[in-house]
């Protein structure tokens, strides 16, 4: 399964990371299968490169709740709303 995730480089405290298609089973930071951004959140910078994100998405290519929120913030998919679970409530003592 193709997963899109982030893949970290930088320094200590000055990270930022490339938006990256891999399998799901590989390791974060391993060889991806393509790089199709970047996104830096200490300059909130983002570069993405919209017909390869579109075209592995029609692919089937999963993206990451985080990846999810940086494709929804540029237009490019719809912002899931993550379903609310209700706490569940103790059964009153008889």
């Amino acid at each position: 399964m193709l997963k899109m995730r982030l893949k970290r480089l930088g320094k200590k405290r000055e990270v930022s990371y490339r938006i990256v298609i891999a399998q799901s089973t590989s390791r974060r930071d391993g060889r991806p299968i393509a790089e199709v951004g970047f996104h830096n959140p200490r300059s909130n910078e983002t570069r993405l490169n919209e017909e390869a994100i579109a075209e592995w998405l029609k692919q089937g290519a999963q993206p990451t709740d985080t990846v999810r929120s940086i494709l929804a913030k540029a237009n490019l998919i719809e912002k899931q709303v993550r379903p609310t679970v209700a706490p569940k409530v103790a059964p009153e003592a008889v």
